[in-house]
C-alpha cells in the first residue's frame, strides 16, 4: 500500500437487492470504466482525470485447516489525485473445515475503511464452491453489517451465478460482477441478459479475452495479465466503448 495519492469523494449506495430496479446505478458517479490492478507494481499516472476507476487488491484472507491468515498487498501502486478507488479483497480457500465467518467479515471490513482515503466501494473476490456457499452468504451478511452503511458493498461473480444457478439473488450486495474470462467448465456467455438483477449493472472482460459482445451499458471492469500501461488503457477503453 505505498505511493498513494488518494482523492475526496462523497461516498453514496444504491439498493441492493435481486429484484432492484436495474436501471439505477449501485455506484452513481462512478466511471463506466474500472481497471483492476492485483498483486504487482502499478502506476496509473497516465490516467486523465476521472476518466476511469481502479479497483486494486488490497488484501488477500486464506486459510487451511480452518485457521485464517490475512496478508496486505506487498506491492506499490500510484494513482493519480482525483482517480476514484475500488478496495479488492481476495479470498483463498484451502478446504474444509472454513473459518469462523465473523473473523474474516472483520478483517475484509478494514479494506473498506482505510484511514487517510476516500475508497468508494469495496468489492469481494471469491469462487466459491457449492459446499462454501452458505458460509459467505453469512460471511457477506456480516460484513455488510459491519461496514459503514453508506459504502457499497460488491463481488465478483462465475456467470453462472448469475444465470441457472441465482443462488446470489438476495445477498446483501450493491452490485455483482459477473466475470466473462477465464470461464471453466459449465460457464458460459449470456444469451441476452442475465437473470439475476444484481448482475445487470456491470461485467468483467480481459484484455487478452475480449468476447464478440455483453449486454450493453454495463460498467465495465478490465482485467490485465500484464502490468497496466497507458497503451492498454487506451485500447481497452476503445474497446469496451462499444458495449456502453
Amino acid at each position: 500500500m505505498k505511493r498513494f495519492v488518494l482523492c475526496a469523494a462523497a461516498l453514496l449506495m444504491a439498493s441492493c437487492h435481486g429484484t432492484r430496479d436495474t436501471r439505477s446505478d449501485p455506484l452513481p458517479g462512478f466511471p463506466r470504466l474500472v481497471l483492476w490492478a492485483w498483486e504487482r507494481p502499478e502506476d496509473f499516472s497516465f490516467l486523465p482525470p476521472q476518466s476511469a476507476g481502479v479497483a486494486f487488491l488490497v488484501r488477500t484472507i486464506s486459510w487451511s485447516k480452518g485457521e485464517m491468515s490475512s496478508r496486505p498487498r506487498l506491492q506499490p501502486l500510484h494513482v493519480p489525485a482525483g482517480t476514484p478507488l475500488i478496495t479488492v479483497v481476495r479470498l483463498e480457500s484451502g478446504g474444509e473445515p472454513l473459518p469462523d465467518a465473523a473473523a474474516v467479515a472483520l478483517e475484509a471490513a478494514k479494506a473498506g475503511q482505510m484511514e487517510g482515503s476516500e475508497i468508494r466501494a469495496l468489492q469481494v473476490d471469491f469462487d466459491a464452491k457449492r459446499s462454501e456457499r452458505e458460509w459467505y452468504r453469512g460471511m457477506l451478511a456480516r460484513l455488510r453489517e459491519t461496514l459503514p452503511s453508506n459504502l457499497p458493498l460488491t463481488i465478483t461473480a462465475l456467470a453462472s451465478w448469475c444465470e441457472s444457478d441465482g443462488w446470489i439473488a438476495n445477498l446483501p450486495l450493491s452490485d455483482a460482477v459477473p466475470m466473462l474470462f477465464r470461464m471453466g467448465s459449465g460457464e458460459r456467455f449470456p444469451q441476452g441478459d442475465f437473470r439475476v438483477g444484481l448482475c445487470r449493472s456491470s461485467v468483467g472482460l480481459s484484455t487478452d479475452e475480449i468476447p464478440p459482445a455483453v449486454p450493453r451499458g454495463r460498467r465495465i471492469f478490465v482485467f490485465n495479465p500484464r502490468p497496466w500501461s497507458e497503451t492498454a488503457y487506451r485500447w481497452a477503453r476503445e474497446n469496451v466503448r462499444k458495449w456502453q
